[in-house]
């Protein structure tokens, strides 16, 4: 669900209360990579994910001084700029506050509204590149709340497809579309990626005790590395940019997937879920050099041993967080058995809503 907030145009910058935005993280079950240009440009690409009870939220208020803060406390982050700043972003070191400054300089280039006199606060509940979406999905809750503060009529498209061209075309920053609609629509989508920035979300009526019963078989773990997507998504394009390539078939297969999987989940067949998991998994692998390490395959044999069924690296690879499916009685001793190999595991719940957006 999407909340919207009625239009205060009127009000003075001052008087305007604080607004709020959260929006959740998510697991790609299958598909992931298919959403990279050139490969859905010219064949189309299809993902399916679901979004989980981790969260990325921005607060934006109006400023005591005038100036305008981008805070990030989560990462112990502060700067001020006077709001004659002619470029924001070239001042920041920060990954995370130059997403502050890009959203809000392109909500300004793009809808004529002078800089503002705005405190802009961010936090995010897992680390940077854990390959949950997480850089992404802090995007579309900037972009929420920003335009919420700005009362700008945006439905959910235009929320997914701004926060996409901010942090892909205006910062510059590698990576596909799938993480932006994941988290503007939230729950369980099959997303269709095809030429001409076309987008069609497929939201899934996954029935409860389906949705119940994968729920309490997903294990997801951190391997403590906080992975680098920039170099490999960078090898993955440069591979499927070569027609019949394997990293080609790899994608098509990767797509493919996406589908199988999404036959699988409907019917409730967790087993073949597990199956299509692995077997992309190693399609995956045949993207981009690095995608796994030594210590994600370690991690990878340690929770197979212990009693998973399927599993893989979640986002492009590198390090982040991975996911497992495991039989439910089992879960308790995978878990166990990656903490004691370095990982840090735990369980997740699948969430319905997307961003959310109110006022204090």
């Amino acid at each position: 669900m999407i909340s919207r907030l009625s239009s205060r145009r009127g009000a003075s910058e001052a008087d305007r209360p604080a607004i709020r935005a959260r929006v959740p993280l998510r697991l790609g079950l299958a598909g992931g990579g298919t959403d990279l240009s050139p490969y859905c440009d010219e064949f189309g690409g299809a993902v399916l994910n679901t979004t989980i009870d981790r969260y990325a939220y921005a607060f934006v208020e109006p400023s005591a001084d005038g100036a305008l803060h981008f805070v990030a406390p989560d990462v112990d982050l502060e700067e001020r700029f006077a709001l004659d700043d002619p470029d924001l972003e070239r001042r920041l070191d920060s990954a995370r506050l130059v997403l502050h400054a890009g959203v809000v300089r392109g909500l300004v280039r793009r809808f004529g509204e002078r800089l503002p006199a705005w405190r802009v606060t961010s936090f995010v509940d897992a680390p940077p590149g854990s390959g949950l979406g997480s850089s992404s999905a802090l995007v579309v809750a900037l972009v929420e709340a920003c335009a919420g503060s700005m009362a700008l009529p945006l439905g959910p498209y235009d929320v997914a497809h701004l926060a996409y061209e901010i942090e892909r075309v205006d910062l510059g920053m590698a990576g596909g579309k799938q993480d932006q609609y994941a988290a503007t629509f939230g729950g369980t989508n099959f997303i269709e990626f095809l030429s001409g920035d076309r987008v069609i979300v497929n939201p899934l009526r996954v029935p409860p005790d389906i949705r119940n019963e994968l729920q309490t078989s997903l294990v997801i773990c951190s391997t403590g590395v906080s992975r680098r997507s920039d170099t490999i998504i960078a090898q993955q394009q440069q591979r499927i940019s070569v027609p019949s390539s394997a990293a080609i078939e790899s994608m098509h297969q990767l797509k493919q997937d996406a589908v199988t999987m999404k036959d699988a989940l409907l019917r409730g067949d967790i087993g073949r879920m597990a199956e299509v998991l692995n077997r992309s998994w190693e399609a995956k692998k045949r993207t981009a050099d690095g995608i796994s390490t030594e210590l994600i395959e370690r991690l990878y044999a340690v929770a197979m041993a212990g009693g998973a069924i399927g599993g893989k690296v979640s986002g492009a690879g590198g390090g982040g967080f991975m996911m497992f499916i495991v039989p439910p009685a089992r879960r308790v001793g995978v878990v166990r058995a990656l903490g004691e190999a370095g990982g840090q595991a735990s369980f997740i719940h699948l969430v319905p809503d997307g961003a959310e957006i109110w006022s204090s």
